[in-house]
């Protein structure tokens, strides 16, 4: 099967479109630029959510869930945040069909036209403070911490599975707040609360940072982000939180009386993930052979996969071992499968779970037994080793966690050896096209020389990191001057 995934280095764009399709995360579907999340994506992004549901619990959040729908008109009460998503909004405009009277099937009934436009959710800042400001009339209703897991739709012209489709999975956080201090406090928490997930769970460093005001998320004073670099070169927004300020409390006239009975808007944020993620994993850590999975979130972590021959006494003790392997692993909180299925030899199995990046393969066979040993293949490294069956279940729950940390400390020795610092042009765009990954570099402060970047080089200023060092310098394009350096890539 690995055999069909096209190469990283012939191709690296086919090689994750194979990945996804052949390792069963997803499918292309009858509906131009959506896609089929399969069973293995899908419990894949499970585990993703219910962790991020707990730490988001954790710190005093709930879920609530709001309408997929909203009235036109709530878009153009915040002058910013409309113009940012206008061009990616669907909109449905009648409520009813109707069969057409000649023959030619169903037709929209032209008669059952809504009165006001309904916009399919792009994001929920909107309907959530249209509805807030029913919610809050006191600073005793403060601070209110609301998250809800859904759908969202952008219409999108170029699409890729998982990392840009017109219909995603994500949450979203929207909080309000007595003070702005607290809502900077809350977005930064937040941030740091992906890059905890990002970093422990899906074992990928990222770069904490803040965007450039041309990179803000439409109606934010401030945008905080987590960037990650994927095995191209190219950079990922692997999540965002936005400090509001008070532009959606005034936009929908969200007050409350604070302690001295005095009347003020709240401060506002907004912060999400979302099934891109499943895409930054594949890009961050797969190769030829398929997924590679870390641990903490894989769907499966352990298989065990019998190799019988004719002897049924020898089955029966393989089964018998094997059953009690598997209940030792799961009291343990092991997600583990015996695999017995006789329908596919055992060659075939063990290329299956490595496509769908099982972190780690047991292989259990008469010969085995009687040695007291089984062979136990790790997904990462791929290396083999024979381990007593007496301490098989202690050695594969240390192997997991050595997995998880394995992966984590090579794809941020990848990060940092492909993260480059420059100073002139020439080597900028030299780096761009020859070695691509983060490039550190000096730049004026100014949305046109941003944008007049971008347009050179086709490379965006992911991130101003946080904790920036100070450097004085010379902007690589303007040669004005820079007081620090800032993240520039290419990207997702």
């Amino acid at each position: 099967m690995s055999k069909e995934i096209t190469s990283r280095t012939a191709d690296y764009a086919q090689w994750y479109n194979d990945i996804v399709l052949k390792a069963g995360l997803a499918d292309y579907s009858a509906v131009k630029g959506c896609m089929v999340i399969k069973p293995h994506g899908y419990a894949l992004w499970e585990n993703m959510r219910d962790v991020l549901d707990k730490m988001f619990k954790d710190t005093g959040h709930q879920n609530a869930y709001f309408p997929l729908f909203i009235p036109k008109s709530f878009l153009s009460k915040e002058a910013a945040h409309v113009e940012g998503f206008a061009k990616e909004c669907a909109v449905v405009t009648h409520y009813r069909l109707k069969n057409d009277p000649n023959g030619g099937g169903v037709i929209v009934d032209p008669d059952a036209k809504l009165e006001e436009e309904l916009i399919v959710r792009p994001t929920s800042e909107t309907i959530i403070w249209n509805t807030y400001k029913d919610w809050i009339q006191s600073y005793r209703d403060l601070p209110l911490l609301i998250n809800q897991w859904a759908n969202v739709v952008r219409w999108e012209m170029r699409t890729r599975l998982f990392l840009r489709t017109t219909e995603f999975l994500w949450q979203e956080g929207h909080t309000a707040h007595a003070t702005r201090e607290e809502a900077i406090e809350e977005t930064q928490k937040m941030l740091e609360v992906y890059a905890t997930f990002a970093e422990e769970y899906m074992a990928l460093p990222v770069v904490r940072g803040v965007k450039t005001a041309n990179e803000r998320f439409a109606g934010a004073e401030d945008t905080y982000c987590i960037e990650a670099l994927m095995q191209d070169g190219k950079a990922l927004q692997a999540g965002t939180s936005h400090f509001l300020g008070q532009n959606f409390a005034k936009a929908f006239d969200v007050q409350f009386r604070d302690k001295d009975n005095k009347l003020d808007y709240v401060w506002a944020t907004s912060w999400g993930v979302s099934t891109r993620l499943v895409g930054a994993l594949v890009m961050a850590h797969s190769d030829d052979q398929g997924l590679v999975l870390p641990p903490r979130i894989a769907p499966l972590q352990v298989v065990v996969v019998p190799i019988f021959n004719k002897d049924v006494a020898a089955q029966e003790r393989i089964n018998n071992y094997a059953n009690e392997l598997i209940a030792t692993l799961k009291a343990q909180g092991v997600r583990v499968k015996y695999d017995n299925d006789d329908n596919a030899r055992p060659g075939w199995k063990f290329a299956e779970y490595e496509l769908k990046g099982v972190p780690v393969r047991i292989a259990l066979g008469p010969r085995d037994m009687e040695n007291n040993v089984a062979e136990v293949a790790r997904r990462d490294t791929k290396e083999k080793a024979s381990v007593s069956l007496d301490n098989l279940a202690a050695h594969v729950i240390d192997l997991l966690a050595d997995i998880q940390s394995n992966m984590f400390i090579k794809a941020t020795n990848f990060r940092n050896e492909n993260t480059r610092k420059v100073d002139t042009w020439d080597e900028f765009i030299r780096v761009l096209d020859e070695q691509a990954g983060f490039v550190a570099a000096h730049w004026d402060g100014t949305p046109a020389t941003e944008e007049k970047i971008k347009e050179l080089t086709k490379a965006t200023i992911r991130c101003i990191p946080l904790n920036n060092e100070q450097e004085e310098g010379k902007c690589i394009l303007t040669g004005n001057p820079s007081s620090q350096r800032v993240l520039f890539a290419r990207a997702y």
